[in-house]
Protein backbone atom coordinates (compact mmCIF):
# COMPACT_ATOMS: atom_id res chain seq x y z
CA UNK A 1 0.00 0.00 0.00
CA UNK A 2 1.46 3.34 -1.03
CA UNK A 3 -0.58 6.58 0.41
CA UNK A 4 -0.21 10.67 -0.41
CA UNK A 5 -1.62 13.35 1.17
CA UNK A 6 -1.63 17.21 0.93
CA UNK A 7 -3.93 20.17 1.98
CA UNK A 8 -4.08 23.87 0.73
CA UNK A 9 -5.78 26.59 1.83
CA UNK A 10 -5.83 27.71 -1.64
CA UNK A 11 -6.05 31.00 -3.14
CA UNK A 12 -8.98 33.01 -1.84
CA UNK A 13 -9.96 31.95 1.73
CA UNK A 14 -8.17 33.32 4.69
CA UNK A 15 -8.72 29.77 6.99
CA UNK A 16 -8.78 26.16 6.03
CA UNK A 17 -11.28 24.37 7.38
CA UNK A 18 -10.40 21.09 5.84
CA UNK A 19 -8.82 18.06 8.20
CA UNK A 20 -7.79 14.79 7.22
CA UNK A 21 -7.04 11.84 8.69
CA UNK A 22 -5.11 8.95 7.07
CA UNK A 23 -3.92 5.41 9.57
CA UNK A 24 -0.08 3.85 9.61
CA UNK A 25 -1.86 0.32 10.28
CA UNK A 26 -1.15 -2.03 7.11
CA UNK A 27 -4.18 -4.39 8.45
CA UNK A 28 -7.02 -2.33 8.72
CA UNK A 29 -6.51 1.17 7.57
CA UNK A 30 -8.34 4.26 7.82
CA UNK A 31 -8.59 7.35 5.64
CA UNK A 32 -10.89 10.33 6.03
CA UNK A 33 -11.16 13.81 4.88
CA UNK A 34 -13.76 16.67 5.93
CA UNK A 35 -14.38 19.66 4.80
CA UNK A 36 -15.70 22.09 7.57
CA UNK A 37 -18.74 24.79 7.25
CA UNK A 38 -19.79 28.13 9.08
CA UNK A 39 -18.18 31.28 10.22
CA UNK A 40 -15.37 32.69 12.96
CA UNK A 41 -13.73 29.14 12.70
CA UNK A 42 -16.33 27.23 13.30
CA UNK A 43 -16.31 25.12 10.25
CA UNK A 44 -12.42 24.77 11.11
CA UNK A 45 -13.83 23.07 14.29
CA UNK A 46 -16.58 21.01 13.25
CA UNK A 47 -14.24 18.82 10.46
CA UNK A 48 -11.42 18.65 13.08
CA UNK A 49 -14.15 17.32 15.51
CA UNK A 50 -15.49 15.24 13.03
CA UNK A 51 -11.83 13.45 12.16
CA UNK A 52 -11.17 13.18 15.90
CA UNK A 53 -14.10 11.38 16.80
CA UNK A 54 -14.29 9.13 13.96
CA UNK A 55 -10.41 8.24 13.99
CA UNK A 56 -10.72 7.68 17.24
CA UNK A 57 -13.57 5.29 17.52
CA UNK A 58 -12.26 3.50 13.93
CA UNK A 59 -8.62 4.08 13.55
CA UNK A 60 -7.07 2.07 16.07
CA UNK A 61 -10.39 -0.56 17.00
CA UNK A 62 -8.38 -4.16 15.69
CA UNK A 63 -11.56 -5.55 16.85
CA UNK A 64 -13.03 -4.95 13.94
CA UNK A 65 -11.13 -7.07 12.18
CA UNK A 66 -13.30 -9.74 13.75
CA UNK A 67 -16.92 -8.64 12.43
CA UNK A 68 -18.71 -9.12 9.90
CA UNK A 69 -19.48 -6.48 6.14
CA UNK A 70 -22.79 -5.54 8.07
CA UNK A 71 -21.09 -5.31 11.55
CA UNK A 72 -18.35 -2.98 10.11
CA UNK A 73 -21.24 -0.89 8.14
CA UNK A 74 -23.26 -0.47 11.13
CA UNK A 75 -20.00 0.83 13.43
CA UNK A 76 -18.96 3.50 10.73
CA UNK A 77 -22.55 4.62 10.97
CA UNK A 78 -22.58 4.61 14.59
CA UNK A 79 -19.28 7.02 14.32
CA UNK A 80 -20.46 9.21 11.73
CA UNK A 81 -23.56 9.36 13.90
CA UNK A 82 -21.41 9.92 17.22
CA UNK A 83 -19.74 12.61 16.04
CA UNK A 84 -22.45 14.36 14.39
CA UNK A 85 -24.28 14.78 18.21
CA UNK A 86 -21.20 16.37 19.11
CA UNK A 87 -20.82 18.75 16.66
CA UNK A 88 -24.77 19.14 16.97
CA UNK A 89 -24.29 20.07 20.81
CA UNK A 90 -21.59 22.28 20.07
CA UNK A 91 -23.44 24.33 17.50
CA UNK A 92 -25.91 24.67 20.36
CA UNK A 93 -23.72 26.16 23.39
CA UNK A 94 -22.05 28.62 21.51
CA UNK A 95 -23.79 31.30 19.03
CA UNK A 96 -20.62 31.54 16.82
CA UNK A 97 -20.85 27.94 16.32
CA UNK A 98 -24.55 28.38 15.10
CA UNK A 99 -24.44 26.52 12.04
CA UNK A 100 -21.56 24.50 11.33
CA UNK A 101 -20.93 21.43 10.39
CA UNK A 102 -19.00 19.19 8.34
CA UNK A 103 -18.72 17.02 5.20
CA UNK A 104 -17.33 13.16 5.96
CA UNK A 105 -16.23 10.99 3.67
CA UNK A 106 -13.63 7.97 4.71
CA UNK A 107 -12.71 4.72 3.66
CA UNK A 108 -11.73 1.70 5.92
CA UNK A 109 -9.65 -1.11 4.64
CA UNK A 110 -10.38 -4.75 5.46
CA UNK A 111 -9.28 -7.87 3.56
CA UNK A 112 -10.61 -7.40 -0.03
CA UNK A 113 -12.84 -4.94 0.40
CA UNK A 114 -12.62 -1.55 1.59
CA UNK A 115 -16.14 0.08 3.54
CA UNK A 116 -16.49 4.13 2.41
CA UNK A 117 -18.64 6.46 4.78
CA UNK A 118 -20.11 9.26 3.03
CA UNK A 119 -22.00 12.57 4.12
CA UNK A 120 -21.81 15.75 2.29
CA UNK A 121 -20.19 16.93 -1.28
CA UNK A 122 -16.33 15.49 -0.38
CA UNK A 123 -16.12 12.22 -3.20
CA UNK A 124 -14.30 8.90 -3.12
CA UNK A 125 -13.25 7.70 -6.02
CA UNK A 126 -12.08 5.12 -7.77
CA UNK A 127 -9.33 4.02 -10.81
CA UNK A 128 -9.11 1.39 -11.87
CA UNK A 129 -7.56 0.05 -15.41
CA UNK A 130 -7.44 3.56 -16.43
CA UNK A 131 -11.11 3.95 -15.78
CA UNK A 132 -11.95 6.90 -13.19
CA UNK A 133 -14.75 5.73 -11.04
CA UNK A 134 -16.92 8.21 -8.62
CA UNK A 135 -17.98 6.28 -6.08
CA UNK A 136 -20.09 8.25 -3.65
CA UNK A 137 -22.90 10.50 -4.87
CA UNK A 138 -23.00 14.37 -3.49
CA UNK A 139 -25.49 15.33 -1.25
CA UNK A 140 -25.83 18.82 -2.67
CA UNK A 141 -28.47 20.98 -4.40
CA UNK A 142 -27.57 20.62 -7.80
CA UNK A 143 -26.96 16.89 -8.16
CA UNK A 144 -30.71 16.42 -6.79
CA UNK A 145 -31.22 19.15 -9.75
CA UNK A 146 -29.57 16.97 -11.97
CA UNK A 147 -31.17 13.58 -10.46
CA UNK A 148 -34.71 15.06 -11.12
CA UNK A 149 -33.75 16.56 -14.86
CA UNK A 150 -33.96 19.77 -14.11
CA UNK A 151 -30.64 20.78 -15.11
CA UNK A 152 -27.94 18.86 -17.13
CA UNK A 153 -24.34 17.71 -15.53
CA UNK A 154 -22.50 21.04 -17.40
CA UNK A 155 -25.21 23.53 -16.29
CA UNK A 156 -24.40 22.28 -12.88
CA UNK A 157 -20.50 23.52 -13.18
CA UNK A 158 -22.16 27.06 -13.16
CA UNK A 159 -25.12 27.13 -11.28
CA UNK A 160 -25.07 29.75 -8.68
CA UNK A 161 -25.96 27.41 -5.70
CA UNK A 162 -23.72 24.57 -6.96
CA UNK A 163 -21.98 25.16 -3.05
CA UNK A 164 -25.12 24.48 -1.16
CA UNK A 165 -25.16 21.13 0.12
CA UNK A 166 -28.05 18.88 1.42
CA UNK A 167 -26.44 16.75 3.98
CA UNK A 168 -23.80 17.61 6.63
CA UNK A 169 -22.55 16.44 9.60
CA UNK A 170 -23.33 18.48 12.67
CA UNK A 171 -25.77 20.80 11.15
CA UNK A 172 -29.37 18.99 12.78
CA UNK A 173 -29.97 15.98 15.56
CA UNK A 174 -29.84 13.59 13.35
CA UNK A 175 -27.87 12.66 10.14
CA UNK A 176 -27.69 9.61 7.39
CA UNK A 177 -24.63 8.26 6.06
CA UNK A 178 -24.32 6.59 2.56
CA UNK A 179 -22.75 3.10 2.83
CA UNK A 180 -20.80 1.12 0.17
CA UNK A 181 -18.59 -1.64 -0.27
CA UNK A 182 -16.22 -1.81 -2.49
CA UNK A 183 -14.15 -5.02 -3.83
CA UNK A 184 -10.38 -4.04 -4.60
CA UNK A 185 -8.07 -5.16 -6.60
CA UNK A 186 -4.16 -5.12 -6.90
CA UNK A 187 -3.00 -1.86 -8.46
CA UNK A 188 -6.54 0.09 -7.72
CA UNK A 189 -6.39 3.70 -6.92
CA UNK A 190 -8.54 5.53 -4.28
CA UNK A 191 -8.76 9.21 -4.22
CA UNK A 192 -10.92 10.93 -1.37
CA UNK A 193 -11.24 15.13 -1.74
CA UNK A 194 -13.00 17.91 -0.82
CA UNK A 195 -14.59 19.70 -3.10
CA UNK A 196 -12.04 22.67 -3.49
CA UNK A 197 -10.54 19.73 -5.96
CA UNK A 198 -13.99 18.75 -7.67
CA UNK A 199 -15.09 22.29 -8.14
CA UNK A 200 -12.04 23.78 -10.05
CA UNK A 201 -11.49 20.49 -12.01
CA UNK A 202 -13.11 18.12 -14.18
CA UNK A 203 -13.10 13.93 -14.23
CA UNK A 204 -11.27 13.74 -17.15
CA UNK A 205 -8.42 16.20 -15.35
CA UNK A 206 -8.42 14.56 -12.30
CA UNK A 207 -7.75 10.82 -14.47
CA UNK A 208 -5.35 12.26 -16.28
CA UNK A 209 -3.18 13.30 -12.91
CA UNK A 210 -3.81 10.15 -11.89
CA UNK A 211 -2.58 7.97 -15.16
CA UNK A 212 1.12 10.41 -15.70
CA UNK A 213 2.38 9.93 -12.07
CA UNK A 214 2.72 6.85 -10.36
CA UNK A 215 4.08 8.44 -6.81
CA UNK A 216 0.43 8.75 -4.35
CA UNK A 217 2.36 12.04 -2.62
CA UNK A 218 3.36 13.79 -5.88
CA UNK A 219 -0.06 12.97 -7.32
CA UNK A 220 -2.05 14.89 -4.55
CA UNK A 221 0.86 17.72 -4.96
CA UNK A 222 0.15 17.96 -8.77
CA UNK A 223 -3.79 17.73 -8.10
CA UNK A 224 -3.48 21.16 -5.92
CA UNK A 225 -1.50 22.99 -7.85
CA UNK A 226 -3.33 22.89 -10.80
CA UNK A 227 -6.99 23.47 -8.61
CA UNK A 228 -5.08 26.38 -7.65
CA UNK A 229 -3.90 27.38 -11.33
CA UNK A 230 -7.55 27.28 -12.42
CA UNK A 231 -8.50 29.71 -9.17
CA UNK A 232 -8.03 28.06 -6.04
CA UNK A 233 -11.46 29.28 -4.86
CA UNK A 234 -11.56 26.62 -2.47
CA UNK A 235 -9.50 25.04 0.87
CA UNK A 236 -8.22 21.93 -1.41
CA UNK A 237 -7.39 18.29 0.57
CA UNK A 238 -6.28 15.18 -1.36
CA UNK A 239 -5.89 12.01 0.09
CA UNK A 240 -4.84 9.29 -2.42
CA UNK A 241 -4.29 5.24 -1.90
CA UNK A 242 -3.13 2.55 -4.20
CA UNK A 243 -3.41 -1.37 -3.07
Amino acid sequence: MEVGVKTDIGRIREVNQDAYYISVIEENPLFIVADGMGGHKAGEIASNMAVDIISADLGKDVTLLELDDNSIKNRIKESIGRANEEIYKKSLEDESYSGMGTTVTLIYSKGKKVFIGHVGDSRAYLLRKNILLQLTKDHSLVEELIRNGSISREEAKLHPQRHIITRAVGTSPDVEADLIVQEKHKGDIFLLCTDGLTSMLADDEIREQLLICENMQKICEELIEFANEKGGFDNITVVAIKF
